[in-house]
């Protein structure tokens, strides 16, 4: 009897940290995202929450850190505030240190980042323009974006060349 009872509390036990996420039960896991999934990332990285694959709806990302800043880009008329996460902080939660990030849009453009170019704050995954969230017309639901005006660093072909948008699906490769 005291060995049912015990199995039957393990099992429950167990069914309580899978229900919750997950994360207790060996920290490889993230929460499951509630709304719309916005970004797929796969390849090599230590957490998931669908299968091989870590897929982030917008209150995810949010929850990883915002970073706001204006700037002036190729692509828009006149100053954009950007509101986003910091792609650094996507790869800390995701345990990315190293490799190539290849980044592919809605209609399967490619680009590709090496992670040691990933600044603490830039570049970001932007989901708001002008404080409002980008819709696929006006280059969302998301985009990476770089802060153009604050170093010239940033004002090259190649940079250019990684701020993909529509983004939806980031591949960590070696």
């Amino acid at each position: 009897m005291i060995q049912r009872t015990r199995r039957h509390a393990k099992i429950a036990f167990f069914g309580i940290i899978l229900a919750l996420g997950g994360p207790a039960a060996g920290g490889d896991l993230l929460p499951t995202p509630q709304g719309k999934i916005l970004l797929t990332v796969s390849g090599q990285i230590q957490k998931t929450n669908v299968g091989d694959t870590a897929q982030f709806d917008l209150a995810m990302l949010d929850a990883l850190g915002r970073i706001e800043f204006e700037t002036n880009t190729i692509w828009t008329d006149g100053p954009v505030t950007f509101t986003g996460v910091p792609l650094s902080a996507l790869l800390d939660t995701l345990g990315v240190t190293s490799g190539t990030l290849k980044a592919t849009a809605v209609n399967d453009y490619i680009i590709e980042i090496p992670v040691a170019d990933v600044e603490p704050d830039a570049p970001i995954i932007a989901h708001h323009m002008n404080g409002e969230q980008m819709a696929r017309r006006d280059k969302g639901p998301l985009w990476i974006v770089y802060p153009y005006d604050r170093d010239e660093k940033y004002q090259t072909e190649v940079t250019y060349s990684r701020s993909i948008w529509q983004l939806d699906r980031i591949e960590a490769v070696k």
